[in-house]
């Protein structure tokens, strides 16, 4: 890295929905004096959540990107969702960060929403800590919290604080590092106060497992304690600080964003404890020599600023007019939520904006050395979707406009995803669940002015034959000069599971010319694309095996349509029955839901396969199943209601196999009833 670092924190916001976040950083920017005045959500007036699609459902739909300064140090702040839905936002945040404060709420039935978290902290080794929010209205005991997070980090949870009573009682907390105790001022900065001495038992047990947490990481402080020595303050904060940016502790803070109690002794943590850029960027291992770096974080399309991308500078700076990997940079700003002024340069170790990288991707990493090995860059996949409408442009005339919309809302969000589907004719909308693509939808209403309408997608359907019959079609037509006449005979048969589709020619003694057999296998194939129940034919052979043509009035369109009417009359024959497409599909959740799991997967007609621990996930348990695909369009929906939010499945195309009958009838009379 080059040049002295100018002291930058970069701190990501994230944690369960409802836990407070977007209250902290309104605290946190209050207290640092970036504003005069204290935002709330339910109010509409926070700095972040501008966009019309948070403020209407109070909560956070996207990033939102904070740049201010305090105590001589300039900070970045990045809100995240806390839906489970917008997690692409967590993930792209935590991208470019070096440090990520995961806020949550006093309660233990919900404490399980954290694991996600921290295991994606886990695979990105980022440093983290926790703020404990809302602590006013929690009955639940401090060491029991605690013990509750040591379940679900694979890192020592270390408390910076023990709380002095809890909910309604809430008094203030004790500084384990100096043993001082402080009452909390509602808005307004703690306050010194006598020790409790009835904490005196807790405390020293909270403290002196800390200092032995952290001894096991530094040897100096190991001594101490086993002299029994008392090690000094400035000891004990050198290696939380050490141990912090090494990601090998978690911090635990607490305390009441509402009311800032607590928020101006995190506040003063991320100053002194918080990794600065540059420790992030070494672990990474990111050499550019002279070179610039940036990687795009989230990309915004604006009314009437144009395209707009949030870019961690990994390395050198940039600068107005520069050029990375091509593109033009159009301008550099610092960004304090929907507010963006005009920076003209960065360097190293900033969050900021650039203006009109047209081509940038979210993820992506740009740089002026093309020779710059940026594949070794740390980057995320996006997550699968898990949840899928059917779209249509209310107004017809929006049609045309539709698709560049729907490019500008993939761009800003690369976990929604926009697929045709020819064989149903559906324009579907996928993306994490419900909430995330109605968001989806009143962005391209509020933002594009376009109006689209949501179904649930067609589940494609097959149908196949079970008995074997003769079929003989004859298509003649006289209407004034040449005429129309081409006729077959074939046999039809069922063909083994998977199979698809066979024809065979066993004409002999020149019954029908060969120039006209491919008209009747192509007349065979397009008939099959629907059935006498309605769906596309599949695993069926076809075998001609007499006919007979005109010199004259035969050509290839009357063999196309008597290979039609052969198939009309004896595929009702064979015994047609409907078959559905059943999904492999791998369920995660936690073990205590697991039982739960089963049931749903019971309930939607799956087979379940089994299940065992999750690999790399300790108290998650993957189940395995079938499941048809008819079933699937609101499993998400079902396995979130019953985990708290957290479990989440991966499912793939396995086979096709015969939906039982009663629900075939109805299947075949509602698409009946469709067609009409």
């Amino acid at each position: 890295m080059q040049g002295a670092m100018i002291m930058k924190k970069n701190i990501a916001l994230i944690g369960p929905n409802g836990s407070g976040k977007t209250t902290l950083l309104e605290s946190l920017l209050f207290v640092a004096g970036a504003t005069d005045r204290r935002g709330r959500v339910a109010d509409k007036n926070t700095i972040g959540d501008s966009s019309a699609e948070a403020r209407e459902r109070q909560m956070s739909t996207e990033m939102s990107v904070v740049s201010f300064s305090h105590d001589d140090v300039d900070f970045t702040i990045i809100d995240c969702p806390g839906s489970v839905e917008f997690i692409q936002e967590m993930r792209a945040a935590l991208l470019g960060v070096d440090l990520a404060v995961v806020v949550i709420e006093p309660v233990l039935e919900r404490m399980i929403a954290v694991a996600p978290i921290f295991h994606l902290l886990e695979v990105l080794d980022l440093p983290h800590l926790v703020f404990i929010n809302k602590m006013d209205r929690s009955e639940v005991r401090y060491r029991d919290l605690l013990q509750g997070l040591r379940d679900l980090s694979a890192k020592p949870v270390v408390p910076h604080q023990y709380a002095i009573g809890r909910g309604d009682e809430l008094v203030g907390y004790i500084d384990l590092v100096t043993e001082q105790a402080y009452a909390y001022g509602d808005h307004a900065p703690a306050d010194e106060m006598p020790f409790p001495e009835e904490y005196r038992e807790r405390e020293q047990a909270a403290r002196s497992e800390m200092l032995d947490t952290l001894a096991d990481f530094d040897e100096d402080l190991m001594v101490l304690l086993l002299e029994d020595e008392e090690p000094p303050a400035e000891e004990i904060l050198r290696n939380m600080q050490k141990t912090l940016g090494a990601d090998q502790v978690v911090p635990v803070f607490l305390g009441v964003a509402e009311h800032e109690k607590g928020v101006r002794r995190l506040l003063d943590a991320l100053v002194k404890e918080a990794p600065a850029p540059d420790v992030r960027a070494q672990a990474l291992g990111i050499d550019a020599g002279d070179a610039t770096i940036v990687q795009i974080l989230k990309n915004f399309n604006l009314p009437h600023a144009g395209k707009l991308s949030v870019a961690r500078v990994w390395a050198g700076k940039i600068d107005d007019g520069m050029t990375l990997s091509g593109m033009r940079v159009g301008g550099v700003y610092s960004l304090f939520g929907a507010q963006h002024d005009t920076a003209g340069t960065a360097q190293a170790g900033a969050i900021v904006g650039l203006a009109r990288m047209e081509e940038a991707q979210a993820g992506q990493i740009y740089a002026t050395d093309a020779a710059l090995e940026l594949d070794l860059m740390p980057r995320l996949e996006t997550p699968e979707p898990m949840f899928a409408f059917a779209v249509t442009a209310a107004n017809k005339a929006d049609e045309v406009k539709l698709s560049a919309a729907f490019a500008k809302l993939t761009d800003e969000d690369p976990s929604i995803r926009i697929e045709q589907d020819p064989e149903v004719h559906q324009t579907l909308l996928s993306g994490q669940g419900e909430i995330h693509l109605r968001v989806a939808m009143d962005r391209l209403r509020n933002k594009y002015n376009i109006e689209v309408q949501p179904e649930a997608p067609k589940t494609p359907y097959r149908e196949t034959i079970r008995k074997t019959t003769h079929a003989h079609g004859r298509h003649k037509k006289q209407s004034g000069g040449h005429g129309q006449f081409g006729d077959v005979k074939v046999d039809i048969k069922p063909l083994p599971r998977g199979e698809g589709f066979a024809f065979e020619n066993k004409i002999v003694g020149g019954a029908i010319p060969k120039q006209y057999i491919p008209a009747v296998e192509q007349g065979a194939k397009d008939f099959l694309s629907r059935g006498p129940l309605g769906f596309k034919v599949v695993d069926v052979g076809i075998t001609l095996v007499d006919g007979q043509f005109h010199s004259v009035d035969s050509n290839e369109m009357s063999f196309k349509m008597a290979s039609a009417l052969a198939l009309k009359e004896g595929l009702p024959q064979c015994s047609p029955v409907l078959l559905e497409p059943i999904l492999s599909v791998k369920i995660s959740v936690p073990s205590d839901y697991t039982s739960k799991t089963l049931a749903l997967i019971s309930g939607k007609r799956g087979q379940i396969l089994g299940y065992d621990g999750k690999d790399g996930w300790q108290g998650w348990d993957e189940v395995k199943a079938q499941i048809p695909q008819g079933e699937i369009h609101d499993l998400i929906v079902n396995l979130r209601s019953l985990s708290q939010g957290t479990g989440f499945y991966h499912a793939s195309y396995d086979h096709l196999q015969e939906v039982p009958d009663k629900i075939a009838q109805d299947i075949v009379k509602a698409n009946a009833a469709a067609a009409h």
